[in-house]
């Protein structure tokens, strides 16, 4: 398996553009259910200034303010808002990429005195782990830990506020990941000032096609370098936001690592056999269109290493469309796809 490297290395920081009039901090509260909070007319609140234009160097910066938006009118700026169904599927997804692997839950805090801060509850009885994510798409931290954490947050490109991604695994069913949200708290959370940039989003979703465009059919690797200083290659991180934003650099027994392969033919039945990863929590393979979400129809379902079947060598077998019988097989419905392999705490021959 390909080996990923990243390599720190100073890069030209863009910091962000706008004027932003003063908010004040707010409560944190849980949001039982962010759907019905959005249909209940959630809403975003943007930036005063002029409208931002889309280069090269904002690209990544625009596309998480446009997540950051997506979350914002789901209750995220608020406090902890819990998403209690399986991702949803299609470009209705707030984010692209997502994956029924977990139940996700969103909060948006402040970085106060460069820290913030959050908990993993002691009592969690499912997979729990809160990713940090910054204002250019860097994940920065990716906590599996349970206990009250409080972290430092590079913010030499101009972060002021961070993304977090509360995952509750979905190995015991559905009703535990939800049972597993409610023990979710709000402690550290410094929520209600955030403001988006006033992007263009149409522009931003343009460039997010443009970028797509240029790697539809050919296999990707991510780096997901961990802050500003650490991109070598601005025009690869902005394939990576577009492909599969909100990422993890992968720490080996901790972090994860994502692949994603090329198109395939949906009308044809193939396989796949490699050796069990044995990631430290699970290892999970989830079929997508080309513009990375996941499929409309309900049958496409992803399998994973907590439900897959293993050879007796240890290899694994994975089929597309090869019929109900075959090993472990996803159906795509006769549809082309392409599929991102998740390792949940790689491991060290892994990344090797």
């Amino acid at each position: 398996m390909k080996k990923l490297l990243i390599v720190p290395a100073i890069s030209v920081i863009v910091f962000f553009a706008g004027v932003t009039s003063a908010a004040e901090t707010i409560d944190s509260r849980i949001i039982d259910d962010a759907i019905a909070y959005q249909k209940a007319g959630g809403k975003a609140e943007f930036m005063a200034g002029k409208t931002l234009k889309i280069t090269d160097d904002t690209y990544s910066h625009a596309e998480t303010a446009k997540n950051f938006r997506n979350w914002m009118i789901k209750g995220a700026n608020e406090g902890l808002s819990h998403l209690r169904v399986l991702a949803p599927r299609g470009e209705k997804a707030p984010t692209v990429q997502m994956n029924h692997d977990s139940l996700y839950s969103v909060a948006i805090t402040k970085v106060v005195d460069g820290k913030i801060s959050f908990e993993i509850p002691d009592n969690v009885e499912v997979y729990t782990s809160v990713q940090v994510i910054d204002q250019y798409g860097h994940g920065q931290y990716y906590i599996v830990t349970k206990g009250k954490h409080t972290v430092d947050i590079d913010t030499t490109d101009g972060t002021t506020h961070a993304f977090l991604i509360f995952r509750s695994g979905l190995e015991k069913g559905i009703e535990a990941a939800r049972a597993n949200q409610d023990k979710l708290t709000t402690w550290g959370l410094v929520s209600g000032d955030f403001k988006v940039p006033n992007y263009d989003f149409k522009a931003v979703d343009a460039k997010t096609a443009e970028l797509r465009a240029e790697v539809t059919g050919k296999a990707f690797y991510y780096t997901f370098p961990r802050n500003e200083k650490a991109v070598t290659d601005r025009h690869q991180w902005n394939l990576e936001n577009a492909l599969g934003w909100g990422g993890a650099s992968p720490i080996a027994n901790e972090a994860n690592l994502y692949t994603n392969s090329k198109m395939f033919e949906g009308s044809k039945c193939m396989t796949t056999t490699f050796m069990n990863p044995e990631s430290v929590y699970f290892s999970s393979i989830t079929a997508y269109n080309a513009q990375r979400y996941l499929f409309e129809d309900e049958d496409v379902k992803s399998v994973n290493s907590n439900t897959w079947t293993v050879n007796s060598d240890n290899t694994v077998t994975v089929s597309f469309n090869c019929g109900d019988d075959a090993l472990n097989n996803i159906t795509t419905k006769g549809q082309d796809y392409t599929f991102t392999v998740r390792y949940y705490g790689v491991t060290e021959p892994v990344l090797r």
